[in-house]
């Protein structure tokens, strides 16, 4: 069973300034909610029980978001707007199933799932990256039923141009599962179009196995001295452990660059 998800919100979101100059990008607002609350709301209609949010410091206006019970207490106690009521019932249901580590030098993704170890219950567990949202089909969901199936990881997969391959972590697949599921030989990081084994790429959502944290304990940094979690997913598929690919059928959507968050927000607005 998949009780518990990570999300890592450490990074400082630098393809959305200005506006991160001041503001946490996962607080930016889309059709009137923050882009966090859309990855909430995928894990909650998942089944996820508990999910653990690496903030840093310099984004701790995340953490305040979900604990200003003074303010709408105060709002309230003055208004009784039905409407302000409703969002602070949400905010408390949202609080009550989060919990936040910190990392507070960005030294990767591994680094900041690293972090989580102390907390993580069960085998596996679910992780997201919030400039990743995907509409219209819960791909957490269709991955949780995708592990209970096959007792092993599950990886988001997605069909991308050929000359864009340099862009995405690219999947080298090995036997085909069903239609959208197949087992995965390695994931190659940005390769060039010629190199490229597929045009099947590594989208944020992850089903991993608790034991990846033993890898990320000894694992040297990678590119840009930051510790890779695709590092440590190769090495877990080295050594035989079982990954899937699966092939979602939601509509993806890339909030992290400014071009992207407009786009997104456009999108959203039409659901």
């Amino acid at each position: 069973m998949i009780r518990q998800a990570i999300i890592p919100l450490a990074g400082l979101g630098t393809r959305l300034l200005p506006l991160t100059s001041v503001f946490a990008k996962e607080l930016l607002p889309m059709h009137g909610k923050p882009g966090i609350e859309y990855i909430l709301d995928e894990c909650i209609d998942a089944g996820i029980k508990q999910v653990i949010f690496i903030i840093s410091n310099k984004k701790k206006m995340i953490k305040d978001y979900f604990y200003s019970d003074k303010f709408y207490k105060k709002i309230i106690k003055k208004k009784k707007d039905p409407r302000i009521i409703k969002e602070y019932k949400k905010i408390l249901k949202y609080k009550k199933m989060i919990k936040f580590v910190y990392q507070n030098k960005p030294l990767g993704t591994g680094d900041a799932v690293l972090k989580t170890k102390k907390y993580i219950k069960d085998n596996f567990f679910l992780m997201l990256l919030p400039d990743d949202l995907i509409i219209k089909n819960n791909c957490s969901k269709s991955m949780i039923k995708i592990h209970k199936k096959y007792k092993s990881s599950v990886m988001a997969s997605m069909k991308v141009d050929k000359k864009s391959v340099s862009r995405w972590g690219i999947y080298k697949l090995n036997k085909k599962l069903t239609n959208s599921n197949y087992i995965i030989d390695d994931v190659i990081e940005k390769p060039s179009i010629s190199e490229a084994p597929s045009d099947k790429a590594v989208i944020g959502r992850y089903i991993l196995p608790k034991k990846i944290f033993s890898k990320l304990q000894n694992q040297k940094p990678g590119k840009g001295g930051e510790i890779h979690i695709t590092d440590a997913i190769q090495s877990l598929i080295y050594n035989g452990s079982k990954f899937i690919a699966h092939n979602f059928s939601g509509k993806y959507l890339d909030c992290g660059s400014m071009d992207g968050y407009i786009k997104s927000s456009m999108e959203i607005s039409k659901l």
